[in-house]
């Protein structure tokens, strides 16, 4: 199963201030074939965008919603598609 998706996914809690853009990077990287990006929403909480295969999409949902991330993650919320391309690497915006 190759099979290539796109993940979106809004992740509350206190999750800005605390290096959660910087380790989803970090996570998004060391899984490997990810692209996309994080980003800090107005509203406290961050975006995560990742394109690749789709066990790998599946691998950096696991770890935003574990207990490993820095911070505190009170929910996350993800939207899966296909993949649109456009990125290069996995950027913190």
């Amino acid at each position: 199963m190759n099979e290539h998706a796109r993940i979106t996914v809004w992740v509350r809690g206190r999750v800005q201030r605390v290096g959660f853009r910087w380790f989803t990077r970090e996570n998004a990287l060391e899984i490997g074939c990810l692209k996309g990006f994080a980003l800090n929403l107005d509203d406290g909480r961050v975006q995560v965008v990742a394109e690749g295969p789709r066990e790998n999409c599946h691998r950096l949902l696991e770890w935003l919603r574990s207990s490993d991330t820095p911070g505190n993650v009170d929910g996350v919320t993800e939207i899966w598609g296909a993949p649109r391309g456009g990125y290069d690497g996995f950027a913190i915006r």
